[in-house]
Formats: structure tokens, C-alpha cells, sequence
């Protein structure tokens, strides 16, 4: 048994249009179920408020003011947790939400009053999903993506995995959108300068995560002991090898002390 933080993009869970994909999250969702079933303690970390809230607003893209993405993300929480407390139901588990700031992982208050609250969840067997409250976060104090966040929140509640799932298969030789040579690597034992210069931006309309907060996300999840993997969102099904330990995406070794 383990204690798993998971981390779906917006591309993941939602078309580009911000419209949700229905049937990958009735999967998604099954699968984490699952794992619980087997005694796992999971931890979703979930993005996707601005760009839903974009979707049902039928808006062309993401708003570039600041009130504009906190309105649509107010909208677009309400329908993501809706959603995932339906789809969490059928399996007879319960759901709840958590949203975060910067300012809440960096005074100490705030900060142990969330690993307290977050604490209590899992040892009623709650599924906790964490977002970042972007109706009230601004610039000055945003986390920026939730690559970042689900590393943070691992190493809050001291996670034995933290799994990221992306629309590549993991960290490449080169951009493979670009070359055709690249290849997959595995495993990560350390982070090199040379592995931070293999980071790239985001290819999605709506997200704002890339290759390089993924790094930065391995950074924080390896210094606090935690193995990290990527994945390709795209084959759910590769969250049961990675729990398993079976080769799938690449796994950044966390350093034991």
C-alpha cells in the first residue's frame, strides 16, 4: 500500500474547445477507484478550472485579464468537481476539495493547518482533490501550475509516489514533436544541468504547464526522497504498472536520506 499524489492536466480531462472529455474521465476515475480499492491512498491533483470555465462559457480561448480567468475559473471548478464527485460515487468513494495558494505552503500556519486537514481526509479514506484557487490568486502570489503543486503537496503529506500525467510519454532525448530521432528515457537517477536544458514549453491552449515545471516538480518531489514518473495521460491504464514499479514514462529517483 501506498500513498500516491496524481496530477492530470487540463489536455488530459478537456478538449480544446475547454469541453470535457466525458469518457476519459469516467476511466480516469475508475482506475483511481481501483486503486483505492487496493489499499492505496490517493491524492488528485486536478487542473482544468479556467479552461472548463472557458468551455462553458463558449469563450475563443483563455481570458488575458486577470478577473476574467478568476470568473471562469469559479465557473469551471463547479463543474470539475461536480463531475469527478459523481464519477468518484459510483465506486462508493468519497470526495473532497481542496484549494491552494503560494501562501499556503509558505506560512507555517497555513501550511499546517492544510497538512492537517489533508491528514484527517486520508485517514477517513477520503479521495482529496486539490486545485489551485485561482478565484482569488493573483499574479504576486500564484503557484503558476500545477506541476508544481502536486510536487508540493507530495512532499507536504510525506506521498511514497508522486505521478504526473502529461500528453508525452515522458522526459526525451530532444523535443519529440520536433525530432523524430528522439528518444524516451526511462529513468532519471539525477538532475543534471543537462536534464534541465532537455525542458521545453507547453504545446496546450489552455494549460500553462510544459516540460520545464515538470523538471522543477522532480526538483522539489526527488530533494524530498519521493520518486516522481511521468506518463502519458493518454494510456491511463499505465497508472497500474507505475504503482506496480513496472517500467512506464520516466521515474525520477527521489534521494533517500
Amino acid at each position: 500500500m501506498a500513498r500516491i499524489v496524481i496530477k492530470v492536466g487540463t489536455s488530459s480531462i478537456a478538449y480544446h474547445t475547454g469541453r470535457l472529455k466525458i469518457r476519459y474521465i469516467e476511466q480516469f476515475c475508475k482506475i483511481l477507484s481501483e486503486l483505492k480499492n487496493a489499499g492505496h491512498e490517493i491524492v488528485l491533483v486536478t487542473s482544468g478550472a479556467i479552461g472548463v470555465g472557458v468551455g462553458r462559457l463558449s469563450l475563443p480561448g483563455r481570458p488575458d485579464d486577470m478577473p476574467g480567468k478568476q470568473a471562469a475559473a469559479a465557473i469551471g471548478q463547479c463543474r470539475l468537481m461536480d463531475i469527478y464527485d459523481r464519477q468518484f460515487a459510483e465506486y462508493d468513494h468519497i470526495t473532497a476539495q481542496i484549494l491552494v495558494t503560494k501562501e499556503d505552503f509558505e506560512f507555517e500556519d497555513r501550511r499546517v493547518n492544510f497538512e492537517n486537514t489533508l491528514s484527517r481526509l486520508l485517514q477517513w479514506k477520503v479521495l482529496p482533490i486539490i486545485n489551485e484557487n485561482d478565484t482569488v490568486t493573483t499574479s504576486e502570489i500564484a503557484l503558476g501550475d500545477n506541476d508544481t503543486l502536486s510536487a508540493m503537496v507530495a512532499a507536504s503529506c510525506n506521498a511514497d509516489l508522486n505521478i504526473l500525467m502529461s500528453d508525452i510519454d515522458g522526459l526525451y532525448t530532444s523535443d519529440p514533436h520536433k525530432d523524430s530521432n528522439a528518444t524516451l528515457i526511462p529513468v532519471v537517477d539525477e538532475i543534471t544541468p543537462d536534464i534541465i536544458a532537455l525542458a521545453g514549453g507547453s504545446c496546450s491552449n489552455f494549460g500553462t504547464g510544459g516540460m520545464a515545471t515538470k523538471i522543477k516538480a522532480a526538483q522539489i518531489s526527488t530533494q524530498a526522497g519521493i520518486d516522481m514518473v511521468i506518463i502519458n495521460s493518454n494510456n491511463p491504464d499505465a497508472l497500474y504498472d507505475v504503482v506496480e514499479g513496472k517500467q512506464a514514462g520516466t521515474r525520477f529517483k527521489g534521494k533517500k536520506l
